[in-house]
């Protein structure tokens, strides 16, 4: 059964991997056609019918670019469509999601301090939430305030900060802000795959019958990209969270995250800006660095931090570890070469916080955390970093051989 923890660590790494290239693609695509957009300049020999165009350079050749808000008097031979970049995003990402949190759900997305559901209830509140966002987004995006932009825009980072504070209070802080992550970019793919790509695809079929494509289907999936370039950049944020304590684990998780969002909105505001040549506003960088310094603060404010461990709460799909034999020496080792950093207090040298959250000082804690020690540190050599509490080859066979031998004995 051991070889299944290998092989699930390799599944998830693969997916990771999976979903990092297709949001790149994604996100490069949307960011391309976003500065493309602005920088479309209107002159008079366009052909009937086009908005603008773009005289672009690159890789030792020359792009002349033509936009149309409706569509060409004659439909070209052939179309190329961006919509899979999103799709497989969201696709590997739900993977990763399934994979990490619902696959370790006692471990990583259960906070029993916070809110003691069993790992069914959880799994099912979390595809709640994804649906749920979808909905009130789309429902609020077709109602009457969707005829203003920024207002609506402010009703939905209402919504979002909402959700931001509802998380916290449903999961652990480092699943409330994957979540947060993954309720938006489901909003983001389903305006692809629900209104943009559907409203192209109206277009192209009027053409093809001869017809006038009415140029509220353009304008409706402008609202949306629109939207879309405006949430990338704190969904980036918070699926890199996960490897910063700091970021969710404190008291003010919720609130970091809802200016997260207003840093997303600076930053994209000064390459929106810039892209359309109507100048560079440096006030939103000091905006930004304002807001950065600020959540630095919230999460580093004493007795903020939460997360302390009660050894009560463990998961009871863990337990079995401690009471395996090899266990008191590998509770040496750990107290030995693991704990000086991760600790409540590190004792390590430029280590303030636990890494990620992982403490390993109490017998729960180490029990808790058996696969990833056996990963990070039995079968492969990831941790100590660079080795530096010297842990010895005999060593790391030992802690193989105690997750082995737990795992087996919890088969018979």
């Amino acid at each position: 059964m051991y070889e299944y923890a290998i092989a699930w660590e390799w599944l998830a790494f693969a997916a990771r991997w999976f979903h990092v290239v297709t949001a790149i693609a994604w996100i490069g695509s949307s960011f391309y056609f976003i500065a493309l957009d602005l920088g479309l300049v209107k002159r008079p020999h366009l052909p009937p019918g086009a908005y603008g165009e773009e005289w672009q350079v690159h890789g030792g050749g020359f792009y002349h670019i033509q936009k149309y808000l409706v569509a060409p008097a004659q439909m070209p031979e052939h179309l190329t469509w961006f919509k899979y970049e999103s799709y497989f995003t969201w696709i590997s990402g739900f993977l990763m999601l399934c994979i990490v949190y619902y696959g370790g759900a006692d471990l990583f997305l259960i906070d029993r301090h916070v809110l003691d559901i069993t790992p069914t209830v959880a799994i099912l509140i979390s595809l709640a939430s994804l649906a749920f966002g979808w909905v009130v987004y789309d429902l609020l995006c077709k109602s009457p305030l969707g005829r203003d932009t920024w207002g609506l825009m402010a009703v939905l980072y209402v919504v979002l900060v909402f959700m931001a504070w509802g998380y916290t209070q449903l999961f652990t802080g480092r699943a409330a802000f994957l979540h947060l992550g993954a309720f938006t970019a489901t909003i983001m793919s389903a305006n692809v795959f629900m209104i943009i790509i559907p409203n192209q695809k109206i277009v192209v079929a009027d053409l093809i019958a001869g017809r006038t494509p009415d140029p509220k289907y353009g304008q409706i999936a402008k609202q949306r990209s629109l939207h879309n370039n405006y949430l990338t950049l704190p969904v980036i944020f918070f699926m890199l969270s996960n490897h910063y304590p700091l970021a969710f684990g404190t008291a003010f998780n919720w609130v970091i995250a809802a200016l997260v969002f207003l840093m997303g909105v600076t930053i994209r505001h000064w390459f929106n800006t810039t892209h359309a040549r109507k100048g560079r506003p440096t006030w939103t960088w000091i905006v930004t660095v304002v807001l950065f310094i600020l959540i630095m603060w919230l999460s580093t404010a004493p007795k903020l931090l939460t997360g302390d461990a009660d050894t009560a709460a463990v998961a009871p799909a863990f337990r079995h570890f401690a009471g395996d034999p090899h266990f008191p020496a590998v509770k040496q080792l750990v107290s030995t070469r693991c704990s000086m950093c991760h600790a409540a207090e590190p004792a390590y040298e430029g280590i303030v916080r636990p890494p990620k959250g992982v403490m390993l000082e109490y017998d729960a804690e180490i029990a808790a955390h058996a696969r990833e020690i056996y990963i990070q540190a039995g079968r492969s050599h990831a941790m100590p970093p660079g080795n530096v509490t010297d842990i010895t080859p005999d060593e790391r066979r030992l802690l193989v051989a105690w997750f082995e031998s737990a795992v087996e004995g919890k088969k018979q």
